[in-house]
C-alpha cells in the first residue's frame, strides 16, 4: 500500500486521538533529537519559526524541516554557534483505513464507511502563530539563521513567518 499524501492529515478534525495505552502500536516518531547545536552557550540574537493558521504537521515533515534548518547552520556557521531547538511534539495518532486497490476492489471496499482505521503515524497540532522551531544564534550567523528558517518552513504545509524575537539591531 502506498502512503497516502499529507494533504489529507493537514486539517485539524474531531478530537485528538493521543492515548497510546490503548492502541495496538504506533510507529515510532521520525524525529531523532529536538535541540541542535552548541547547548551551553549563550546567544544575543532569537529567531522563532511560527506558523499563520492552525494545523497539523506529521512527523515526518517536522524531521525533514530539521533536517533542512541543521544542515543550513552547520554547513555555514558551524556547530559551536547556534543553538536550534525544534518545539512541537507530535502527540496526536493518525489512522488511515486501508481500502483494497485492484480489479474487483469496488466489491470489497463499498462498505464501512466512517471506519476505525490502523495507526499509520504521528502529528503536532499547531494553533495560529505557535513556534515550530527556535534558533539563537551569534550577531554573524543572522543572515545564515533567517535562510535555515526559511528552508525549513518550506518543509511545512502551512504559511510560516520568521519573528525575530530579541537582537533587533543585527537585523540589518
Amino acid at each position: 500500500m502506498a502512503r497516502k499524501p499529507a494533504v489529507m492529515y493537514r486539517e485539524i478534525k474531531g478530537m485528538a486521538y493521543t492515548r497510546r495505552e490503548y492502541m495496538g502500536g504506533v510507529p515510532n516518531s521520525r524525529i531523532s533529537q529536538f535541540e541542535m547545536g552548541n547547548l551551553k552557550a549563550e546567544f544575543p540574537v532569537k529567531l522563532t519559526l511560527r506558523c499563520k493558521n492552525r494545523v497539523q504537521i506529521r512527523h515526518t515533515a517536522l524531521e525533514a524541516g530539521r533536517i533542512a534548518a541543521n544542515r543550513v547552520l552547520t554547513k555555514e556557521v558551524g556547530v559551536a554557534n547556534y543553538h536550534m531547538t525544534l518545539r512541537p511534539f507530535p502527540h496526536v495518532v493518525l489512522r488511515e483505513n486501508k481500502l483494497a486497490t485492484g480489479a474487483g476492489a469496488d466489491r470489497v471496499s463499498s462498505g464501512m464507511r466512517l471506519a476505525f482505521g490502523k495507526t499509520v503515524g504521528t502529528a503536532a497540532r499547531l494553533e495560529c502563530n505557535q513556534a515550530i522551531m527556535t534558533v539563537r544564534c551569534t550577531p554573524a550567523a543572522f543572515k545564515s539563521a533567517k535562510t535555515a528558517l526559511w528552508k525549513a518552513s518550506m518543509k511545512y504545509p502551512t504559511p510560516c513567518y520568521i519573528d525575530v524575537e530579541e537582537g533587533q539591531e543585527y537585523a540589518n
